[in-house]
């Protein structure tokens, strides 16, 4: 009797050679894989030498269900896309480091990641395990610098006056070698996925430098004020909430522009900016072409694979829609498997040229139904393209859109896969 398909991913699951892990180039494929053996390694190496203590567990389990909660509040979708995620999941990691023998930071990353899995299940899992052995690798060195301080200096607990001070600034110190230190691991790896990727793009922007600033004043603030007293960390979780809430705020503002599953603008977002594209082309006498697309038969791939394929299928192609546009170019998703492409300084006989390099490439792809089990097979999809320009003074956004939805009706009625286009003068009479 043949498995089923959700048997089958989780069988390609467990099955150690069909990571993803496994498709990744050599040298970072090394580089991925010894930051959790090291990990590893060194828990193993500290906890038979750790003095385990009944109030050490304490602390450790009353800071570990804070940051638990936190995560927890984590939206979802801010894991949807790619890059260093804001949910400060290192500034409850600082207090264990600084209060506890070091294993206690070594460990506390990965209860923590195995829920951002369970809330998030379609995240690269080799990232995610890479992400916390970095951040267990650098706090555990935090720890132990902490330790090498002089007691006058720093020391098991915080003091009065000047050691208040001293011993803050310590504490500061080792942030920065656990923040910056993960950080320095990951990006590594970025720069090993893609070369061309700017470090200093990634890193020195001001919501990247926010975000750093944010999570280092937080990891000192709840080190502070745990170390005066642990139970006072059940106070810090709504500041780091409304923190975060803080950063994630142009984010957010983003998110309500764009479609979730597609990432293109959503249907009232692309009208409104399209209407303000049409009027400057008026305005200005320039070119304009607006094309629609549908893909064929989608709904064949949802009963035949179900949902979850289908959005896979559907985000493949908008990835393809999206790679062959100019930046300033307007692509948004109209229906379930129909979109909408505004194309500014763009003549008729070009919008065709477009849409048909859409089409070849598109008919060409093959998307895999299961990226963890070849055997399942891949899906090829096509697509037909409605087109029309702006061809005369006078002409509004919804001419245009009646032209090319004609255009897209024919383009349909007559075989699919191919690109047609009416003249939105030819429409309108």
């Amino acid at each position: 009797m043949e498995a089923s398909s959700i048997t089958r991913r989780v069988r390609a699951r467990v099955d150690v050679r069909k990571w993803a892990w496994w498709r990744l180039p050599l040298l970072l494929r090394c580089y991925v894989g010894a930051a959790p053996l090291a990990m590893v390694l060194l828990i193993g190496y500290a906890i038979p030498r750790t003095t385990w203590d009944a109030a050490d567990l304490w602390k450790f389990l009353l800071l570990l269900g804070c940051a638990l909660v936190s995560v927890a509040a984590t939206p979802r979708n801010a894991y949807l896309k790619s890059g260093m995620v804001r949910d400060f999941i290192t500034a409850w990691v600082l207090p264990v480091a600084i209060l506890l023998p070091p294993v206690y930071a070594m460990l506390m990353p990965i209860p923590l990641y195995l829920l951002t899995q369970w809330l998030s299940p379609h995240g690269v899992v080799y990232r995610r395990v890479f992400s916390a052995a970095a951040i267990s690798l650098a706090y555990g060195a935090a720890a132990v610098l902490f330790r090498a301080f002089p007691a006058s200096f720093a020391g098991p607990s915080i003091g009065t006056g000047v050691h208040a001070l001293t011993w803050t600034l310590a504490v500061a110190v080792c942030e920065i070698v656990g923040g910056r230190g993960h950080h320095f691991l990951i990006v590594g790896a970025i720069k090993l996925s893609d070369p061309g990727v700017s470090v200093r793009a990634l890193e020195l922007n001001r919501e990247a430098l926010q975000g750093d600033f944010a999570e280092f004043d937080l990891g000192i603030l709840i080190t502070v004020v745990t170390a005066v007293n642990v139970v006072l960390a059940v106070f810090a979780v709504p500041t780091v909430l409304l923190a975060r809430r803080f950063m994630m705020h142009a984010q957010l503002v983003v998110q309500s522009r764009i479609d979730s599953k597609t990432g293109l603008l959503n249907a009232a977002t692309w009208d409104s900016e399209a209407t303000i594209e049409v009027a400057r082309a008026v305005r200005t006498g320039a070119p304009l072409s607006i094309a629609l697309v549908d893909i064929d038969h989608f709904k064949v791939v949802n009963d035949s694979y179900g949902h979850l394929v289908g959005d896979k299928a559907l985000r493949a192609v908008t990835d393809a829609l999206s790679s062959h546009l100019r930046v300033y170019d307007l692509a948004g998703r109209f229906g379930g498997e129909e979109f909408a492409l505004l194309l500014p300084h763009t003549r008729e006989i070009d919008a065709i040229n477009v849409a048909e390099r859409l089409r070849a490439h598109i008919a060409s792809m093959a998307i895999p139904v299961d990226d963890y089990d070849e055997s399942a097979g891949c899906i090829r999809l096509t697509i037909s393209v409605g087109v029309a320009s702006l061809d005369a003074p006078g002409r509004e956004l919804a001419d245009i859109l009646a032209a090319a939805d004609a255009a897209l009706y024919h383009a349909k009625e007559t075989g699919r896969n191919k690109t047609h286009v009416i003249p939105a003068t030819a429409q309108a009479s």
